[in-house]
């Protein structure tokens, strides 16, 4: 049989990085006074599209926190389980 080993430390401070990583990104939203009093077809539609991947980008950063703490919860759950079978 095959041996899985895990190193708890190891990953939780990967996943610990991964989620201050995460925290430093910042996306300023599209701002429409930078465009001055141009109102052209094409910077509504820049503006549209801006906004578009701002949002996008949040709920991206939501996703893979999201992970992040799912895969933390796992890890645990290994652990306490490896635990459990070395003490029977």
């Amino acid at each position: 049989m095959t041996d899985i080993k895990l190193d708890h430390a190891e990953v939780m401070n990967q996943l610990a990085d991964m989620k201050k990583a995460l925290s430093e990104i910042k996306i300023d939203p599209p701002s429409a006074e930078s465009l001055g009093e141009n109102e052209l077809k094409f910077t509504k539609l820049w503006l549209e599209k801006e906004e578009q991947i701002h949002k996008f980008a949040g709920e991206y950063v939501k996703a893979v926190l999201k992970n992040i703490e799912d895969t933390e919860d796992n890890v645990n759950y290994l652990r306490e389980q490896d635990e459990a079978i070395t003490m029977k």
